[in-house]
């Protein structure tokens, strides 16, 4: 099973995490099951750029992204090369690290 190596976040993950994932696990969905409380405000369909993430490793293992996922990611904060949503991602074989950004595009998180 790959496993994602979570970067320490101040606020969602201070101390950083490891998870082991089955292949073809969504990432957004593996990072809530583990209790990091990864934004994802359109449930996981690719419309709101929420679950932003950027791929430190393993990049070059995950399919690469979609035009749907590509158009949203226009909407990220702090857009980067290595800039992935989370409900897109799909895990394979390798291992991932990923860091979490420190702000989504959302003004309020909801609770």
């Amino acid at each position: 099973m790959p496993q994602v190596r979570v970067l320490p976040h101040p606020d969602l993950c201070p101390e950083g995490r490891v998870l082991e994932l089955k292949r073809g696990a969504s990432l957004c969905e593996g990072l809530l099951a583990a209790g990091v409380a990864i934004e994802h405000a359109c449930e996981m369909v690719a419309a709101c750029a929420t679950c932003h993430v950027y791929v430190r490793e393993g990049a070059a293992s995950l399919a690469p992204p979609d035009d749907e996922e590509n158009d949203q990611l226009d909407n990220a904060w702090g857009l980067e090369a290595q800039s992935r949503l989370a409900c897109c991602v799909k895990l394979r074989d390798a291992d991932v690290t990923i860091e979490l950004p420190r702000h989504t595009r959302n003004h309020a998180r909801e609770k």
